[in-house]
C-alpha cells in the first residue's frame, strides 16, 4: 500500500491463501450455516503448530460484533483449518471450538459453539451487515465454455495482466457441451449459469469480509487504521477518505460519519493533515511533510458521503472542506499545477522522474478534490467559494490537458513518462470519462502486469518486481466497474478473491507463487473492493466537472 516507503510496508513472502483452503468454498460456507443455525436456535452444542512466519502473517483478525468492535489477529498456528462463520468475525477452529472477543472485552475466548455468547456475536455482526446493503450478489456475465471472450480469463486466454502461456484448449467434453444443438446449449448454459451463480455469491461473500474488516479496523473515535500490525498501524487520510466512502455506499453512514469527524478533528488549520496519525489522533512525528494528494483524497469522499447519506448531519464537513479546499486552490501556480508532493507512493518528490513538478498521484486526487469541493459549496449554498474553487479545477484540468495528455498521462509529464496507476485517478468514479485516459488505464495495466495475474504500482517498478499490489490492483477493478468494462471488473474481482488469505482477507501484496505476502487485512484495497462491486450494481456519482 505504501510502495515507495522503503522497509516499512514490505515483507517476506508468505502465509496461507485461498489457494489452500480446506475443501470447496460451497461445502465450507454451508456447513458453517448449518452451525449458525444450531447456535442461534439453541442459543446453546487442536490444530498442529506452525511456524509463526513473519510479524504480519496472521490470515485476519479474531472479533465479536460488540461495540467497540475491538480485534486481535489470528495466529498462523491456529489457522489452518479455520473460518469465519458467515456474516461474522466469529471464527471456528479447526478443532471445532469458537474464538472471538465477547462484548465489552478486548481480550478473545475460546469456547465450545454452543456457548450462548456465540450466536449472540454472530448475530450482531450479520444484523450490522443487513442494516445496509452489501454488494456483489450481481450475477456478472460469464463465457460459454469453449467460447473465449476477449480480455477474460478462459480456454487459450490467461487472466488479466498474465504474460505467460495461455491455458489449454478446452478438452473434448467441454467442446461438446459448447456444441450447437440443442443438448449442447443446455449444458453450456447450465455450466454458465452455476458459474456465474458461484461467481456472484464469491463476490457478495468478499464485500461482507471487507465491511466487517473495514469496521473492525475503525476505532471508536473514527481513527481508520490502514492495518493491525506495526508499521500498517496507523491511520493515512487517503485510506480514511477510502473507507468513509465504503461505508456510506454499503448503507453503513455512520460509520463513514464518524471517519469523516475523525479527519476534520485532526485537521491543521491551514488546512493540511499529517502523512499519518496515531488512533488516539496524535500525528506521527516521523519527519513526513504533509502529502497533497490526501486533501483531494478526503475532499472527495466528503462529496461521495453527501451524496450516499443526504440527511446525514455532519456539521464538522464544511469547516474542513473549506480549509482543504482553500489550501488547494492557493497552491496551483501560474501554470495551474499544484506543487510537488509526495503521493500514495510516498516517496519524496527527488525520486520522481520530473522532481519539479507534481505527480499524476498528486495531480488527480487534486483535481477531484476541487470539482467535489464546489459541488459541496453550491450544496451549501457558499456560491463564492464553489465558484473560486471551480475556477481552480479548470485551470488545473487545462493543465493537465497540456502537460501530461501528449505523453498519455504518465506518471511524470514528461516525454517517456513511465506509466502508474495514478491514471485511473482520471477517470470514474473520480472524473468524467474519456476515451483517451481508457487507454492510458490500458496501456498502464498491461505494462504494470505480473505473471501472477496481478499488478505492479507502476512500469520499472524498483521494488519486488514478482510482487503484486492489492490497492493498485483494486483501483484498476473500480476503474474497469465504473467505465462500463464489466467483464474485465468481474475477472480482477475473481483475481483478488483467488488472492484472499485462508480466512478470506484481503492482504496487501501477493508472492509470485499466488500466496499472501503482506498484511491482511489491508483497508483500502478492502474499500475499493466494496466500491468496485457496488459500481457494479448501480452507477457511482461522479464530481461535476
Amino acid at each position: 500500500m505504501r510502495p515507495g516507503r522503503v522497509g516499512v510496508r514490505r515483507g517476506p513472502r508468505g502465509g496461507p491463501s485461498a489457494a489452500s483452503r480446506r475443501g470447496p468454498r460451497r461445502v465450507r460456507r454451508a456447513a458453517a450455516l448449518l452451525l449458525v443455525a444450531v447456535l442461534v436456535a439453541t442459543c446453546g452444542a487442536g490444530s498442529p503448530d506452525r511456524a509463526a512466519g513473519p510479524g504480519w502473517a496472521s490470515p485476519g483478525l479474531v472479533g465479536g460484533g460488540g461495540w467497540p468492535f475491538n480485534s486481535v489477529p489470528l495466529s498462523p498456528a491456529e489457522a489452518e483449518g479455520a473460518s469465519y462463520l458467515p456474516d461474522s468475525s466469529v471464527v471456528r477452529l479447526g478443532n471445532g471450538r469458537i474464538r472471538f472477543i465477547p462484548f465489552g472485552s478486548d481480550t478473545p475466548i475460546t469456547v465450545d459453539p454452543s456457548d450462548p455468547r456465540v450466536a449472540a456475536a454472530v448475530r450482531s455482526d450479520s444484523a450490522w451487515l443487513a442494516r445496509g446493503t452489501v454488494p456483489g450478489l450481481t450475477v456478472p456475465d460469464i463465457t460459454v465454455p469453449g467460447v473465449p471472450r476477449p480480455g477474460a480469463t478462459g480456454p487459450g486466454v490467461p487472466r488479466p495482466g498474465v504474460t505467460g502461456p495461455p491455458a489449454p484448449a478446452p478438452s473434448p467434453s467441454a467442446a461438446v457441451q459448447a456444441a450447437p444443438g440443442p443438448q449442447g446449449a443446455k449444458s453450456a448454459e447450465a455450466a454458465k449459469a452455476a458459474e456465474a451463480a458461484e461467481a456472484a455469491e464469491r463476490n457478495r461473500d468478499m464485500a461482507a469480509r471487507a465491511l466487517l474488516d473495514l469496521r473492525l479496523l475503525t476505532r471508536p473515535n473514527g481513527a481508520s487504521l490502514a492495518s493491525w500490525y506495526g508499521p500498517w498501524n496507523f491511520s493515512w487520510p487517503r485510506d480514511s477518505a477510502f473507507a468513509a466512502a465504503a461505508f456510506a455506499v454499503s448503507g453503513h453512514p455512520a460509520e463513514g460519519r464518524r471517519v469523516l469527524r475523525f479527519m476534520a478533528r485532526v485537521q491543521h488549520e491551514d488546512g493540511l493533515w499529517a502523512a499519518r496519525y496515531n488512533a488516539d489522533g496524535t500525528a506521527v512525528a516521523d519527519g513526513r511533510p504533509p502529502q497533497l494528494d490526501s486533501l483531494g483524497w478526503v475532499l472527495w469522499a466528503s462529496w461521495f458521503f453527501r451524496t450516499q447519506a443526504p440527511s446525514s448531519d455532519l456539521p464538522e464537513l464544511w469547516p474542513m472542506v473549506r480549509r482543504a479546499a482553500d489550501r488547494l486552490a492557493r497552491s496551483l501556480d501560474s501554470t495551474g499545477l499544484p506543487p510537488p508532493s509526495s503521493d500514495y507512493w510516498e516517496r519524496g518528490p527527488g525520486h520522481e522522474q520530473d522532481p519539479d513538478r507534481p505527480t499524476l498521484g498528486v495531480v488527480g486526487p487534486v483535481l477531484a478534490g476541487l470539482r467535489s469541493a464546489a459541488a459541496i459549496a453550491d450544496g451549501y449554498g457558499k456560491h463564492d467559494k464553489a465558484a473560486r474553487w471551480r475556477s481552480a479545477s479548470h485551470r488545473l484540468s487545462d493543465a493537465v490537458g497540456r502537460d501530461f495528455a501528449p505523453h498519455g498521462y504518465p506518471r511524470s509529464p514528461i516525454a517517456g513518462g513511465l506509466m502508474d496507476t495514478s491514471v485511473t485517478f482520471l477517470g470514474p468514479p473520480f472524473g468524467p470519462a474519456d476515451p483517451a485516459v481508457d487507454a492510458a488505464v490500458a496501456n498502464a495495466a498491461r505494462k504494470q502486469a505480473l505473471p501472477n495475474g496481478g499488478v505492479l504500482p507502476g512500469e520499472r517498478w524498483s521494488g519486488h518486481k514478482q510482487v503484486a499490489w492489492t490497492p493498485e490492483m483494486a483501483l484498476f477493478t473500480l476503474s474497469a466497474a465504473t467505465s462500463g468494462r464489466t467483464v474485465e471488473a468481474h475477472d480482477r474481482l475473481g483475481w483478488l478473491a483467488e488472492h484472499s488469505t485462508s480466512l478470506g482477507a484481503l492482504p496487501e501484496k501477493v508472492g509470485e507463487r499466488g500466496q499472501p505476502a503482506g498484511v491482511a487485512p489491508l483497508g483500502w484495497t478492502a474499500s475499493l473492493v466494496v466500491l468496485s462491486l457496488a459500481a457494479l450494481e448501480r452507477p457511482l456519482p461522479v464530481p461535476p466537472a
